[in-house]
């Protein structure tokens, strides 16, 4: 069974910002600070390293956890990727929405 996996140190608090994936259908993602949009073909996340998206078909958020910034997506994932540079927030997240 092929696993990735990417551990990024931040300067922020010394937090990181780990990405694994198992066999593309199963994504486990930490140093989330919000979830901005999803739906079955894309998640729109931010992360301590800026903004991410993933991208697929029937992806369905499994696990949310606010105080440790821990997501899991599982679903056939098609792509990861990084916007470059830092991310600005347009609105308020969905943690934002959610907690308000």
């Amino acid at each position: 069974m092929p696993v990735i996996e990417e551990k990024k140190a931040v300067k922020k608090g010394e937090q990181f910002h780990n990405v694994s994936m198992e066999n593309r259908n199963y994504l486990n993602i930490s140093g989330v600070e919000d979830v901005d949009n999803f739906d079955e073909e894309n998640v729109e996340l931010y992360t301590t390293v800026g903004m991410m998206t993933v991208t697929g078909s029937g992806l369905h958020i499994t696990k949310l956890n606010v105080e440790s910034g821990e997501v899991a997506i599982e679903g056939e994932i098609q792509a990861v990727e990084y916007s470059d540079g830092e991310f600005k927030k347009g609105g308020a997240g969905f943690f934002s929405r959610l907690f308000k």
